[in-house]
């Protein structure tokens, strides 16, 4: 059964307009349109110290692990032409740090695209991971090639992919230092889904088995990590998470399920991470057919994200449980809400 927090979330479907009217269907400004621009007509810019340039990365950081897509999708354009005129104004080891500033900016701009499903995602990825081989940081790179194989798996090249991962994860699990680690340890979990949506279940359990025992390798990876990472983090709960996904993609989600029961919602750190084990979750259940709590599921993501279920896909899951033959309880008022009809 899972934690009471999603049994709270279930009880939402019948209280769900609670929820302020302003997180009704108010259309999203189109990010793609916002990244197309950065990467081919970027606005003129003029450099600035690299302590200005991080906490203006750090700020965007923020609007992303929040979930606050809209707010990131305007801040960006700014940042990368900002980054991007550092850099070019910066020279030895400023220059190769300005590097790593530039790499983070589109790594974010790629997360972004993916998250809506935007085309656009595998130029921004290929740009991240130009400027992270150009910073000469091992773990930059690892965090670019993470979010440029998610781009290759969409765009239907799984195996190549996982080739990338398990490649640069193996570079990096031989680095000094947890961070390294850490960020081989991400790279695994996110080969292990992506050779399960490959439909490589010994690959997939292998790159999970890999991933559980290197983050059991690093000091203290329980919940909150000791050495925060860029946007996804190695910690025992974030195996867990990816397991849900795994199995629901392998077409086995009820195994997935003893593991949503271990993961405590409010403990992940950071409410991009709570949405995602809604939306794991919620697909777990409706391949299971328990259309009540998959409504559950994408309720407790609107709380703790709004944003997130506006997104491509779950508003394509919303509307599959809108016509389904038996309506659930909450699935109107939630379609409502996220302009599905």
């Amino acid at each position: 059964m899972l934690r009471r927090q999603l049994l709270v979330a279930g009880m939402a479907a019948a209280g769900a307009s609670a929820l302020p009217a302003t997180a009704t269907a108010a259309a999203r400004p189109d990010a793609s349109t916002r990244i197309v621009g950065a990467l081919y007509e970027p606005t003129a810019s003029v450099p600035v110290s690299l302590q200005e340039l991080g906490r203006a990365l750090a700020a965007a950081r923020s609007q992303f692990t929040a979930a606050r897509y809209e707010d990131l999708g305007a801040a960006l354009p700014g940042l990368l032409s900002t980054a991007q005129a550092t850099r070019d104004a910066s020279a030895g080891r400023a220059r190769e740090d300005a590097h790593a500033y530039v790499a983070r900016a589109w790594v974010l701009a790629t997360e972004l695209a993916l998250k809506g499903h935007s085309d656009v995602a595998w130029p921004v990825a290929d740009r991240a991971l130009a400027a992270a081989q150009a910073s000469g940081d091992p773990v930059v790179q690892g965090e670019a090639a993470r979010v440029l194989a998610i781009t290759m798996r969409r765009a239907g090249r799984p195996a190549a992919a996982v080739d990338l991962l398990r490649r640069t994860a193996g570079s990096l699990g031989q680095g000094p230092g947890d961070t390294s680690r850490a960020v081989a340890a991400t790279l695994l979990m996110t080969a292990a889904y992506t050779a399960a949506c490959g439909h490589r279940r010994t690959d997939a359990l292998d790159l999970m088995a890999g991933a559980e025992d290197a983050v059991g390798r690093l000091a203290d990876a329980t919940t909150r990590p000791r050495s925060q990472l860029f946007t996804v983090d190695a910690t025992t709960a974030q195996a867990d998470l990816y397991w849900i996904g795994v199995h629901t993609a392998l077409g086995t989600p009820d195994e997935g399920v003893p593991y949503a029961a271990r993961i405590t919602p409010g403990r992940l750190p950071t409410a991009e991470r709570r949405a995602r084990y809604g939306t794991d979750c919620a697909r777990m259940w409706h391949h299971l057919g328990d259309h009540r709590r998959t409504v559950a599921a994408l309720i407790f993501t609107e709380q703790v994200a709004p944003e997130e279920v506006r997104r491509p896909a779950l508003r394509a899951l919303t509307a599959d449980l809108l016509y389904a033959p038996m309506t659930v309880a909450g699935v109107r008022e939630l379609a409502a809400r996220t302009g599905v009809s």
